[in-house]
């Protein structure tokens, strides 16, 4: 599929006359078991942004197109046990996508043949996943705070690498080769970066007063957006490693922060409030409000135009933009 044209950033005075356009789609699972049963942990795209995976609470895996909202139109991967934690794709294919369970398992599926590749067993509960910039390896985190290197593409898991303090989160800092450094997040709201796959600790980030959950680098690299428990979103400069500024508009513990394609805007979202706050990275600004109802726990930008997914209502996952609007 050819990669969606190349758009130009909005500037920030043009955001909210422009963002307001857009119409929400939403992607219903008839695999929904009931109220609460179908709560989705984990939302990602791909690669291009033309499939976007979801993860349940009720084991259902599924990969919908977001231009064909029908059910019939997506792909459901069948086999896991439990509780999907975490999705994430590989970033050099955009058809490989890595599935982490509370059934134990990492799953590695090939989309186009929804099959699964391998399976990696964990030793534990599957709780966060990661995967470096060139594909070649991926980093599983189990509840019991321990980290599981697997090597791709011979799928061989390394011994578990037991964590000091609860590790919430990794990203692999970007690099031409082999990944070389990690970003780790942790119960103290502290954010370490370390070597990678000795995870000696290079430097320290006091990000939060208390447990530190997630992050997110701005697609340059320039900037480095963290949430935690205590409702607040901080945006470090990558250079310095200087917080410039932080975005206390969450109304409770933040699950997930996600920059737009172009890194110019940042939102968060949280398992309390109504709405999605778009703020502004360069000045921390808020722009728009996306209105929700009720609380998302899951967002993400679209990696390639100002298209906004997020989770959170018994309906499923919403895309902004998807359902029409100008063409931003």
């Amino acid at each position: 599929m050819a990669p969606a044209p190349p758009r130009k950033s909005i500037p920030k005075d043009r955001f909210s006359a422009l963002f307001s356009t857009l119409k929400t789609q939403t992607y219903h699972d008839p695999a929904s078991r009931g109220p609460g049963s179908h709560t989705i942990r984990t939302i990602a795209w791909n690669p291009t942004g033309h499939l976007i995976a979801t993860g349940s609470a009720d084991r259902t895996l599924r990969i919908w197109n977001p231009e064909k909202p029908q059910v019939k139109n997506s792909t459901e991967l069948k086999g896991h046990t439990a509780a999907i934690e975490r999705v994430a794709w590989n970033p050099t294919k955009e058809a490989e996508l890595a599935s982490v369970s509370s059934d134990g398992t990492c799953k590695f599926w090939d989309v186009r043949s929804k099959g699964c590749v391998e399976t990696v067993p964990l030793g534990g509960e599957g709780f966060s996943i990661s995967w470096s910039a060139d594909g070649s390896q991926v980093l599983v985190g189990r509840k019991d705070d321990n980290l599981i290197p697997i090597s791709i593409p011979s799928y061989t898991a390394s011994p578990a690498l037991p964590q000091p303090t609860q590790t919430n989160q990794t990203l692999f800092l970007p690099s031409s080769n082999s990944p070389t450094s990690i970003l780790l997040t942790t119960g103290t709201g502290s954010v370490t970066i370390a070597t990678y796959p000795s995870l000696t600790t290079l430097h320290t980030l006091h990000a939060h007063t208390s447990s530190c959950s997630t992050l997110a680098l701005s697609p340059s690299g320039r900037y480095l957006s963290t949430g935690g428990s205590d409702a607040i979103i901080t945006l470090w400069d990558t250079t310095d490693l200087i917080c410039r500024r932080t975005l206390d508009k969450m109304t409770g513990a933040v699950r997930s922060v996600s920059f737009s394609w172009d890194g110019a805007y940042v939102c968060g979202g949280g398992d309390e409030g109504s709405g999605i706050e778009i703020a502004h990275t360069e000045t921390g600004e808020y722009v728009w409000k996306v209105e929700t109802g009720t609380p998302t726990p899951c967002v993400a930008w679209h990696p390639s135009r100002y298209w906004l997914a997020y989770s959170g209502d018994s309906m499923g996952l919403k895309i902004v933009g998807a359902a029409g609007g100008m063409a931003i």
